[in-house]
C-alpha cells in the first residue's frame, strides 16, 4: 500500500465471449468432414459463419441427407475440396434462425412422459430453405466430375492408416 493512502481501485475485468476466429483452411465452399455428431463421418459444404462462431454448413440434403446446421470449427476437417457456393443467398441464416421455440415446463409426472412423445415438426419455411439453398450449390456439384458420389461417401479410417500424416 502507498503510504498514507487506500490503494487505487483495480479496473474490473469483464469476461465478453468473442467469436472464435475462423480457421484460415476454411473458406465458403469449402468441403468439411464432420468429426462428432449425429452426421459424424459425413462430407458437407461450409456456407458461412454465424457470430457466435458456429459453422453453418449443408449436405446437401438430398446428397447426404445432412440439413443446414450448426457446427463448432472444432469438430471438423477442412479438406482442400472447394465448391462454388456464391449463388447461394445465406443472409437470412443467424443463430436466432436455429433457436429452438421456448416450451412451458410441467412438474408432474404425467407432463413428463407425455412430453416426449410429441415429435417437433419441420416448418415449410424451414423446407423451403433447405431446397432454397440447396438448389444452388446443387448445380455447382453437377459441374464437377465426381463430385455428388465424393459428398456421398463417407470418410472413415482403415487399419494402418494414420489421419495426422493425411492431406486433406
Amino acid at each position: 500500500f502507498p503510504p498514507g493512502g487506500v490503494p487505487p481501485p483495480l479496473s474490473p475485468r469483464r469476461n465478453v465471449a468473442k467469436p472464435a476466429k475462423l480457421r484460415e483452411s476454411i473458406t465458403p465452399g469449402t468441403v468439411l468432414i464432420l468429426l462428432s455428431g449425429r452426421f459424424r463421418g459425413k462430407r458437407v459444404v461450409f456456407l458461412k459463419q454465424l457470430e457466435s462462431g458456429l459453422l453453418l454448413v449443408t449436405g446437401p440434403y438430398k446428397i447426404n441427407g445432412v440439413p443446414l446446421r450448426r457446427i463448432n470449427q472444432a469438430f471438423v476437417i477442412a479438406t482442400s475440396t472447394k465448391v462454388d457456393v456464391s449463388g447461394a443467398d445465406v443472409k437470412k441464416f443467424n443463430d436466432a434462425y436455429f433457436a429452438r421455440p421456448k416450451t412451458k415446463a410441467t412438474k408432474s409426472a404425467d407432463g413428463f412422459f407425455a412430453a416426449e412423445s410429441q415429435k417437433q415438426e419441420l416448418s415449410a419455411d424451414r423446407i423451403a430453405d433447405q431446397k432454397a439453398v440447396d438448389a444452388k450449390i446443387l448445380d455447382a456439384v453437377k459441374k464437377v466430375e465426381f463430385m455428388k458420389p465424393y459428398l456421398n461417401s463417407r470418410f472413415s479410417l482403415s487399419k494402418g492408416q494414420q489421419p495426422h500424416a493425411m492431406v486433406f
